[in-house]
């Protein structure tokens, strides 16, 4: 590998390590930083919305169906990347427990003091583009591959 190759391999990380930031705090416009303007985001795999992965819409569903989890803690492994010019192919598998709030009956309430953690699991498929602030990814495609526990009961 050269000094380039290397290079754009650690942006690609840190690429990666911002998406995971960006969704564990719940900062919505750092996801800005991530993803192309025209990017297609595909999360059918884990419950997204079928034929609506434009960037904007995406955003806006992650941002209004993760706010019931305040804790979300992703966990990334070292990404298998395939670079080719100014586009690379990342292959980043994924463990992430998520923690919604219950009562003492272990219910789902929003307003409950506990956590009811479960985990999810699976592989982020993204073709990335070099642009002129860095990369970024242009198609993510999330593959579910477990989850471990489940949702709590509602009421």
């Amino acid at each position: 590998m050269d000094i380039s190759e290397i290079s754009d391999r650690l942006e690609l990380e840190q690429l990666m390590a911002r998406y995971v930031e960006a969704i564990d705090t719940k900062n919505w416009d750092l996801l800005d930083t991530v993803f192309t303007e025209d990017a297609h985001l595909d999360y059918e795999s884990s419950g997204g919305p079928a034929g609506k992965g434009d960037y904007p819409a995406i955003k806006e569903w992650l941002r209004e169906n993760l706010a019931i989890f305040p804790m979300t803690q992703h966990m990334v492994g070292k990404s298998l990347v395939d670079i080719d010019g100014d586009i690379a192919n990342c292959r980043t598998i994924f463990h992430n427990p998520m923690g919604v709030p219950v009562n003492e009956s272990g219910i789902y309430d929003p307003a409950g003091e506990q956590l009811h953690i479960f985990v999810v699991g699976g592989w982020y498929n993204d073709t990335c583009v070099r642009t002129d602030e860095g990369w970024r990814i242009k198609k993510k495609k999330e593959d579910h591959a477990y989850t471990e526990g489940a949702f709590p009961p509602f009421e």
